[in-house]
């Protein structure tokens, strides 16, 4: 009896003794459903390991009135967290990637992207337009979304329509939906839709033709303090190869074309053969003027993760050294270079117009 007893009190003792990693996230509800998934990612890769999930509040959740656009902060979901990176009240952070500015502040790094979901967006349904599509919709009919460049490229599709500035989480749009008769429909991400298990009130998903994606939208970022050796390696393995890859080019291009949230620049990346092929688009803000370009780049990605150099700086924010830095560099060129062909095509002039509309309105 008194062996079990030992033994009980030795585990107890190591478990007392079991390093606690604390991660760091946004309130909302969908915040806290990727930090759980990412935190389960973790947990199944280093059982030995405690993990503690502290919730906090943005700026950006905050400021419920005010369109995003407007606000004129690059990281209005992120600072709070990284203020707490900073002082080591967390050990890493778990956002959504594209409310990841391009450029970290110093000190700071994504240590790991993670596979990426649907990147694409989707559309809601009033109850009683069930079954439509937007391009059914009656005439001047309001949808409702956050994003200048939702609404830029849907305004130049469906011209019927009206698009207007709906903000809070996603529990409070639906909610502004269903119960206010303002919106005939709304415009979510469908990768959100999912992680909430709403699938169901998904009316339609809208193709890259009709409406192309945010920079790293559907995929979760992992931010760590970048000089945080022993975090990085922890979260390093999260790193999903082809994910990476198309976000680096992403990134890279509205990076190279000083884009944020107060202008409408989309992409769309698939990687296929070897080759990935990144298109990128500009818009006015009500859709009348646009520009858009496809390139492509060889790129062999790794059956398996490889050592890298260990001084390898970041590319757009990232950490990555298990990836080839080749083939890193190679997706970071890919989306400079289309962004230097639209800046030479004249994309600087209607994202200037853009930037200026929307400070002025």
């Amino acid at each position: 009896m008194s062996g079990n007893h030992s033994g009980a009190a030795a585990a107890e003792e190591n478990s007392a003794k079991m390093r606690v990693i604390r991660v760091g996230t946004r309130k909302s509800q969908l915040a806290r459903i990727q930090t759980d998934s990412v935190v389960a990612m973790l947990k199944a890769l280093y059982p030995g390991l405690q993990f503690e999930i502290i919730a906090m509040s943005t700026t950006g959740d905050k400021i419920l009135d005010t369109a995003l656009s407007k606000i004129g902060e690059k990281s209005l979901f992120t600072k709070e967290l990284e203020h707490a990176l900073e002082r080591k009240e967390v050990d890493l952070v778990v956002h959504s990637l594209k409310d990841l500015p391009t450029v970290l502040p110093q000190g700071f790094t994504i240590g790991a992207i993670c596979k990426r979901e649907n990147p694409n967006d989707a559309v809601i349904f009033h109850p009683k337009f069930v079954g439509r599509t937007l391009e059914t919709l009656p005439e001047k009919s309001v949808v409702g979304t956050s994003s200048l460049r939702r609404a830029a490229q849907l305004q130049r599709k469906f011209p019927h329509l009206q698009f207007k500035s709906i903000r809070g989480n996603l529990n409070t749009r639906l909610r502004k939906l269903d119960e206010q008769h303002e919106f005939s429909a709304i415009i979510l991400a469908v990768a959100g839709l999912q992680r909430m298990g709403w699938q169901n009130r998904v009316g339609q998903i809208l193709r890259p033709e009709e409406c192309m994606y945010a920079v790293g939208q559907g995929a979760l970022g992992v931010e760590v303090r970048a000089k945080d050796q022993d975090i990085l390696d922890l979260v390093g393995v999260l790193h999903d190869p082809e994910t990476l890859l198309r976000c680096i080019a992403e990134r890279a291009f509205l990076r190279q074309l000083e884009g944020g949230c107060s202008v409408p620049v989309a992409v769309h990346t698939v990687m296929k053969d070897g080759q990935l092929y990144l298109t990128g688009g500009v818009w006015s803000l009500d859709g009348s003027d646009s520009m858009q370009e496809t390139m492509q780049a060889t790129i062999h990605v790794p059956a398996q993760y490889e050592d890298g150099p260990e001084d390898d700086p970041q590319l757009v924010g990232i950490t990555a050294r298990k990836i080839p830095r080749g083939i890193q560099l190679a997706a970071e060129n890919l989306g400079i270079n289309l962004a230097n062909l639209l800046l030479s095509k004249g994309a600087k002039n209607i994202l200037d117009v853009a930037r200026q509309l929307n400070d002025a309105h």
